[in-house]
């Protein structure tokens, strides 16, 4: 693990930065704009300082946090990096009081202001899956307080307000025209869906193609969750061609708010991936299938399609995840969703290009520091390069 000095990783870092910049232009690296979910659920990560010069090399635009971490805050300040930050669901209550969700966007939002871009707050996450009805009766009243917050420190221009559901938010998904809300659901749905209309938020949907596999290997057709070619379906009553399974979960989405009066809310998808292992009774887990979606979803997002209802309005996606969480709780592939190991090391080749600086104390003099830069290209040509840089 690489070893900090504290008063001169800033200066390091920030040299780090600027080779970066000389080292895109001469060796041609491939980057993409996109956006992407960082993790933290783990004991062996690097550090957000590493992680903000790894993820500025890969061109990632975008960073969907599941909290509002200050260390990665700071690390991003000054970058062109836009971050959703995160509230669990163990704050729904707490944020219902204007004074307490004053304090805490006082706390961690305003000192990052605008150094670091927060473009958006999700408030709680898959806050239906609890099977809590007092926990889904204070999302709203949740989502509302933060926002009224925000309006009166002249920040919701600035920063939106929103949550992430799963899909079992469903009862119905095919066709997916036909796609509904669950009706036990509805009392609390609606009037969400006014919400995000009257403040012009968009409607996160965490969407995975493998677990649809996984539940029914014998039926689903793999290369239909993979974006490989197959013939497909057409939905009866669109006649809409769909090739893969993640268009038409969020056209189903769509016809779901459709359904309830809705055709001004934006959907986008704020988790998708595919994890390199599982255990025995999890289908599909591997490693090849893991490189096949992450690597055509990545293909999807650089040509900016989108869906067979609305072709032309790319999909607005983040990834899911950044490293392998060695701490998460669940089934092994709870753990195997990432595209990096905490080292680094790309888990498999997807194209993607970028660097992670080692920074180790020489043992000769507290004045010199050895920097190692990785580049991590995903092929056996990845090599290392070592020089010195002298602090002042």
């Amino acid at each position: 693990m690489a070893i900090f000095a504290s008063s001169s990783s800033s200066v390091v870092v920030r040299i780090v930065l600027v080779f970066l910049t000389i080292s895109e232009s001469s060796l041609g690296v491939r980057g993409l704009s996109i956006g992407i979910n960082y993790g933290q659920i783990a004991n062996n990560l690097p550090s957000p300082s590493r992680v903000s010069v790894l993820l500025r090399s890969l061109n990632v635009s975008r960073i969907k946090l599941y909290d509002a971490d200050p260390n990665v805050l700071t690390a991003f300040s000054n970058s062109d990096v836009s971050f959703i930050v995160g509230l669990g669901n163990e704050y729904l209550q707490n944020m219902t009081d204007p004074i307490k969700a004053q304090n805490w966007i006082s706390q961690h939002l305003s000192p990052h202001l605008p150094q670091t871009k927060i473009t958006s707050i999700t408030v709680g996450n898959e806050v239906f899956n609890s099977n809590d009805t007092q926990v889904m009766s204070f999302l709203l009243p949740a989502m509302q307080t933060v926002h009224s917050t925000l309006v009166n420190l002249g920040l919701d221009k600035q920063v939106t307000v929103t949550t992430a559901h799963s899909l079992t938010i469903l009862s119905g998904s095919y066709p997916p025209s036909s796609g509904t809300f669950r009706q036990d659901f509805a009392e609390y749905l609606q009037p969400l869906l006014n919400f995000h209309a009257l403040i012009k938020s968009p409607f996160l949907i965490n969407a995975y193609p493998y677990f649809a596999y996984k539940d029914n290997p014998n039926e689903v057709p793999l290369d239909y969750v993979l974006f490989q070619p197959n013939q497909g379906m057409t939905d009866p009553n669109t006649n809409l061609h769909y090739d893969n399974m993640l268009d038409a979960q969020l056209d189903s989405v769509y016809a779901a708010i459709k359904a309830m009066g809705h055709t001004d809310i934006e959907v986008r998808i704020s988790e998708t991936g595919w994890p390199s292992k599982g255990d025995e009774n999890e289908a599909g887990a591997t490693l090849e299938n893991a490189e096949l979606y992450n690597g055509n979803l990545l293909r999807r997002i650089e040509q900016r399609q989108g869906t067979p209802a609305r072709p032309s309005v790319p999909v607005d996606i983040y990834v899911f995840a950044l490293f392998n969480e060695n701490m998460k709780p669940g089934p092994a592939s709870e753990r195997n969703y990432g595209l990096y190991y905490p080292d680094g090391t790309p888990v498999y080749n997807i194209g993607l290009q970028g660097y992670l600086p080692e920074l180790a104390m020489d043992t000769d003099s507290a004045s010199i520091l050895n920097v190692s830069f990785r580049f991590l290209t995903n092929s056996p040509l990845d090599f290392t390069y070592n020089h010195c840089l002298y602090t002042f």
